[in-house]
């Protein structure tokens, strides 16, 4: 299989943050990410696949557009999410070709999580 090229691909996703430790908790809680931290005000993180940042330098901004997580097992990362401290903004529901929920972090971004029917 021949790696695709990222032109014209998401490749980073940056959220503005009241506290990066907070964030870093409910994110390695919730699902398992790794984190580099580049001094006091920018943190990055990586899920294994996609890579983004946690900043302090202005203040959080929930809203904007919908960053959706995939997961094998749907109802395990609601119950993750719940656990580390996240709101479900919508509950599991179902469209065509699969099912998802919605959260809330620890400053009110809304996300998704996703699985296929």
């Amino acid at each position: 299989m021949t790696e695709q090229p990222n032109d014209l691909r998401i490749d980073y996703v940056e959220f503005n943050v009241a506290d990066i430790a907070a964030s870093k908790a409910f994110y390695g809680k919730a699902f398992g990410w790794g984190f580099t931290d580049y001094g006091p005000q920018y943190c990055e993180f990586d899920d294994g696949r996609l890579k983004g940042g946690f900043t302090t330098f202005e203040p959080p901004k929930p809203g904007g557009p919908l960053v959706i997580l995939y997961a094998d097992d749907l109802e395990a990362a609601l119950t993750a999410v719940e656990a580390a401290g996240g709101g479900i903004v919508r509950p599991i529901t179902a469209f065509p070709g699969g099912r998802r929920f919605h959260f809330s972090d620890p400053d009110g971004y809304e996300l998704a999580v996703w699985t296929k029917a």
